[in-house]
């Protein structure tokens, strides 16, 4: 069992499920709504931990209804909270979300909680990053906090794996300190400010970004899978061909089976491969972390080859 450390966010998804997406000023009736755990960093550990990896999460949550929603789900789905402060003054964070017929999706995200993690919340947390295999991050906390829980990870000598979503700035000193990257297209674009209509430009903008220090890029494409970029390699792996409901998670879904399948010393070609089907799996059904497969409904894939 690998262990992986995530420094990340909680929010609580208030999503509905809609003929369409709305244009501004419009008024639609939704036919379903649904509330749940959700948040980059909890999505990913959600899934990381039900793949098989055991996960340590630092967070932060508010002191109400919604914030006690997120400790009871992390303590149902095994993951350590021990860093999981409860702030007694700022509100859970929440996304609200919008899901069409087409599986697309719009979404606001209010951070609440998420802002207040702080370095000094890093730094408490140093033992348990020391203890693990592998150090995971998105971009939905304070950048300063994101950075310098990079740098302490890189410090310690773990393999620092960075989803940078949403995407925003990263100091530059920062890009040489991360072993692996996982933009998609969008997050890519605005990393490089390079065009990625097509798989060539995706290839050209991710080799942009090793230029800048990453060591790795794995670039996820939603339904065409994913491209790896590194010093030797330029790989596509393709997706599995699926019936999607709802795209919201794909992206955690990823990064969770990434981590777990390098956490267990898989090679990052096989690790692809298997976080490819982790997303495939939670794309069929509705929501975020509830769409989050188990381990055994993985390898009752393995008999499709997706690289």
């Amino acid at each position: 069992m690998g262990k992986v450390a995530i420094l990340g966010s909680y929010v609580v998804d208030l999503a509905s499920l809609v003929d369409r997406l709305p244009i501004p000023g419009e008024t639609l009736l939704g036919s379903r709504f649904m509330i749940g755990p959700g948040g980059k960093g909890s999505n990913q550990a959600i899934a990381a931990g039900r793949l098989g990896s055991e996960v340590f999460m630092i967070g932060r949550v508010g002191n109400d209804f919604f914030g006690q929603m997120a400790i009871d789900n992390f303590r149902r789905e095994g993951i350590n909270i021990d860093h999981v402060a409860i702030d007694p003054i700022s509100e859970t964070g929440t996304a609200q979300i919008l899901v069409g017929q087409d599986s697309e999706n719009m979404i606001v995200v209010v951070p609440g909680a998420n802002s207040k993690v702080e370095i000094e919340h890093v730094n408490n947390a140093r033992a348990v990053i020391q203890g693990t295999d592998i150090f995971l991050t998105q971009f939905e906390l304070g950048m300063k906090t994101v950075e310098y829980g990079i740098e302490t990870a890189f410090n310690l000598k773990k393999l620092v794996i960075v989803n940078p979503a949403p995407a925003q700035p990263l100091t530059r000193e920062i890009f040489p300190l991360v072993s692996i990257m996982t933009p998609n297209e969008t997050e890519l674009q605005s990393l490089t400010n390079m065009p990625v209509d097509e798989i060539e430009q995706v290839e050209k903008a991710a080799k942009a970004l090793r230029n800048l220090g990453v060591d790795q890029v794995v670039v996820t494409l939603g339904r065409k899978g994913a491209l790896l970029v590194n010093e030797s390699t330029v790989q596509h792996s393709v997706g599995l061909s699926v019936n999607a409901v709802d795209t919201t998670g794909a992206g955690d879904a990823f990064n969770g089976g990434l981590v777990t399948a390098l956490a267990e010393g898989k090679h990052i070609k096989e690790a692809i491969v298997f976080a490819n089907k982790v997303a495939a799996l939670s794309v069929q059904r509705h929501g975020t972390a509830p769409s989050m497969p188990l381990r055994s409904e993985v390898e009752s894939l393995d008999h499709i080859s997706n690289k």
